[in-house]
């Protein structure tokens, strides 16, 4: 089977910042105020010609390097200003951006890694020219800390193997829970923005609740046609606060909007869960590996509750005797449903495999590949995590599976295949 590999490779990039809160403990300190009370009276007790002064010291390193600082800082502000109870009106502009810069920091959200991507069609696709189609991806970005937050990039496919990404702005910027700034991080469903003037290919969504405090990994993006036939994008990630995961769900229809779920279930209690991009047979379905060994069909009436399900795969093959795994969620093509999976094999190689499941009976498997389409070898050997190739999702082009790859969590690379081919292969 023929896979043409795209030369193009994405690679983690620390110059990539946004300016995040920068959060100090609002509790009192031995002398009867916070850290936080002391630097805003500090800086009111500023005369005009210092915070003047000091001002420009912060724009000078960090303007250039960041969209619209002054107005970040002011907004900044302003949350701190409900906070604290500040009366605005009587505090300088200069002394108002100077308090927000204190309460801000610059993080470089893949200045360790970028892997494990998802592809969906964009939900713009005006003026493409026959046999070309714009994408749009996810992808997990690592930073300080071993942080995980979701990036975005979109581009354009065409029917010659051609990818072309769209150029990531110069400027990134992170998106905002309305009313965030809490004493505790949130629990339970959030809302997120795109900040209005900001780009898809410049935003990045960060942890926000305390399930998701050391991390949001490894979104599988579907576009999922609803019985009255509107679309919305959904996608699985998991959450992960430092010792426990749990599987959410990001919604959107606009992508600038989004809605950050937790699920629940007994399936939920892992990671890895896939969603069907339609219903099957009245039943929300998804791939699930519940045990972390094997594949199970997941049946549910609600998209946030999924409880254990039917095995449908185990390791069969040597490529894949320590665990398999899906590689994001089943395609839907006129032989029945492509799932691409992963297998671990010897020495914790990766490969990506794929199988055939029945259309109307998805908990039917009708053949798998014997041997993996895509695995670690010479120079994708090498990163992070050597070893891996990984993917959260690829999609349909045409005869054709567009598929964006991780490469030893350190990287991102992509093939087509044909679908036939890989037919065949089973």
């Amino acid at each position: 089977m023929e896979l043409f590999n795209h030369s193009l490779r994405l690679h983690a990039d620390p110059s990539r910042v946004v300016v995040r809160p920068f959060h100090l403990a609002w509790q009192a300190n031995g002398h009867g105020v916070s850290r936080s009370e002391r630097i805003i009276r500090e800086v009111l007790d500023l005369s005009p010609a210092e915070a003047h002064a000091q001002l420009e010291v912060v724009l000078k390193d960090f303007e250039a390097r960041h969209w619209q600082t002054r107005r970040v800082f002011m907004t900044r502000y302003d949350e701190i200003e409900a906070k604290h109870g500040l009366d605005g009106a009587n505090i300088s502009d200069e002394k108002r951006q100077l308090i927000g810069a204190y309460f801000c920091h610059e993080y470089s959200y893949a200045a360790a890694a970028l892997m494990n991507p998802s592809a969906v069609a964009h939900f713009d696709q005006s003026g493409m020219p026959h046999g070309s189609q714009r994408i749009l991806m996810s992808l997990r970005a690592v930073g300080e800390g071993h942080i995980s937050s979701v990036a975005f990039r979109e581009g354009i496919i065409t029917e010659d193997n051609e990818l072309k990404l769209a150029p990531e702005p110069p400027f990134a910027t992170a998106t905002d829970m309305l009313g965030s700034e809490e004493d505790e991080a949130p629990t339970g469903p959030v809302t997120v923005h795109r900040h209005r003037d900001s780009t898809l290919s410049g935003t990045v969504i960060f942890p926000i609740t305390a399930a998701q405090s050391k991390g949001l990994e490894d979104l599988r993006l579907v576009q999922f046609r609803h019985d009255d036939g509107s679309m919305e994008w959904l996608g699985t990630y998991t959450a992960y606060n430092g010792s426990t995961i749990q599987s959410e769900l990001l919604r959107t229809r606009d992508f600038r909007a989004f809605d950050l779920v937790p699920m629940t279930g007994t399936a939920a209690r892992n990671k890895g869960i896939a969603l069907f991009p339609r219903k099957v047979g009245g039943e929300y379905l998804a791939i699930g590996r519940q045990d972390g060994e094997n594949l199970y069909l997941l049946r549910t009436d609600d998209l946030t509750h999924w409880d254990d399900g039917d095995l449908i795969l185990t390791p069969e093959q040597p490529w894949e005797f320590v665990q398999i795994g899906n590689c994001g969620p089943p395609i839907e093509i006129d032989e029945g449903w492509l799932l691409l999976t992963h297998g671990v094999g010897a020495m914790r190689k990766y490969s990506i495999g794929a199988a055939l499941l029945d259309k109307r009976d998805p908990s039917k498997v009708i053949g798998r590949t014997q041997q993996p389409i895509l695995a670690a070898k010479d120079q994708d050997r090498e990163g992070y995590v050597p070893n891996v190739v990984y993917t959260c999702g690829a999609m349909r082009h045409g005869d054709k599976l567009f598929m964006p790859y991780g490469i030893a969590d350190s990287s991102v690379g992509f093939a087509f295949v044909e679908i036939k081919e890989l037919l065949a292969a089973m």
